[in-house]
């Protein structure tokens, strides 16, 4: 008797909403040789202890998520991903700033200076 093994995916540990897909997608049309995507890391910084950090990538790491998106390849920091599971990342524009927002049901708070959060 064989039996089939049927596996499911699991969700994506992050979603990026599509005006974050779109911003992913603008910087890797203007990414430095090299470059084969972005990441998403939790950097120990700021007044409440960890920060988001997007940065370029040039090498897949074994223990990192990876997320294929219309523009390009978004990763996970495997360090980074039980601080991050469940959250939704958006890129918001207004005439005063730009940046890439975070609703992370992890968070327990964050600084004043929206700098960092803690979990």
């Amino acid at each position: 008797m064989n039996k089939e093994t049927k596996v499911r995916q699991r969700p994506a540990a992050i979603t990026l909403t599509p005006a974050a897909e779109a911003r992913v997608a603008d910087l890797m049309s203007r990414a430095p040789d090299g470059a084969i995507g972005v990441k998403l890391s939790t950097p120990r910084r700021g007044c409440s202890g960890l920060a988001y950090s997007v940065d370029y990538v040039t090498e897949e790491t074994r223990l990192d998520e990876k997320i294929e998106t219309p523009g390009g390849t978004f990763y996970v920091d495997g360090a980074s991903i039980l601080y991050l599971v469940g959250s939704v990342m958006d890129w918001c524009e207004d005439d005063f700033a730009a940046g890439f927002v975070f609703d992370n049901p992890n968070a327990k708070g964050a600084c004043g200076c929206g700098e960092s959060f803690t979990v």
